[in-house]
């Protein structure tokens, strides 16, 4: 290869590099959203996904996607902290399952049979 492909190519690399880092601070300020990341860093959506091959990058959409969930669980423990029962029973559904905070079904076996239909004719 000579001098100029390898330049070329380099250049070509630092650029993509800058697109990919220009995206994870777009997918971070649009609190996730992929659509309108992809917008803002004037890639298409296939773009996204090709780059997802890349094991860094795709680690750093999942540090920006945890970085999300972190934010709403913060924010869930300050509606607690503000005794909001909403944010109580929801918490104890999800984070309380182990100590039987589940909604169960219940399931009634004294259910009268069928009648009326003709079995025998199908």
């Amino acid at each position: 290869m000579d001098k100029g492909k390898k330049t070329k190519n380099s250049t070509q690399s630092v650029q993509r590099a800058a697109k990919k880092e220009t995206f994870l601070i777009s997918l971070a300020n649009n609190n996730g959203n992929i659509t309108n990341a992809c917008i803002d860093a004037n890639i298409g959506r296939r773009t996204y996904y090709d780059w997802l091959e890349d094991e860094e990058f795709a680690e750093n959409v999942q540090n920006v996607q945890e970085s999300l969930l972190d934010l709403a669980e913060s924010k869930l423990m300050e509606n607690i902290n503000k005794n909001d029962n909403t944010s109580i029973i929801f918490f104890l559904k999800t984070k309380g399952k182990k100590r039987g905070y589940v909604e169960k079904q219940e399931v009634d076996a004294n259910i009268r049979p069928i009648e009326g239909i003709d079995f025998e004719g199908i």
